[in-house]
């Protein structure tokens, strides 16, 4: 299974969206499948998420101070860098901040 998180406005595409709950959507991966594949799957559009983390680190942000408040980053660059091809598998987790969500600081 992979699970998607979802926080601030994006709680309403899980089954509970109550903030008082994690919001998950759990979800089977296919065969050589992205990030991209798995939010339009789920119907989640790239536009409605600031934030995506995956497995705990920064895969892409809309704020360009993020890089700069110490995330581990899943890759070199992750600002305003929306190419989702990277890839997943079971057992990954997917944090997605909507823009709600935008100074997120850990």
């Amino acid at each position: 299974m992979i699970e998607i998180y979802l926080y601030g406005k994006l709680r309403r595409y899980a089954a509970d969206p109550s903030p008082k709950r994690d919001s998950v959507i759990q979800v089977e991966p296919q065969p050589n499948e992205n990030v991209e594949a798995i939010l339009s799957r789920v119907g989640i559009e790239v536009d409605e998420v600031y934030h995506v983390f995956l497995n705990g680190n920064l895969l892409a942000t809309r704020n360009t101070m993020a890089p700069w408040l110490g995330y581990r980053q899943a890759r070199a660059s992750v600002l305003n860098n929306w190419n989702m091809n990277h890839p997943i598998q079971a057992g990954d987790r997917i944090g997605l901040f909507a823009e709600d969500m935008a100074s997120l600081v850990v």
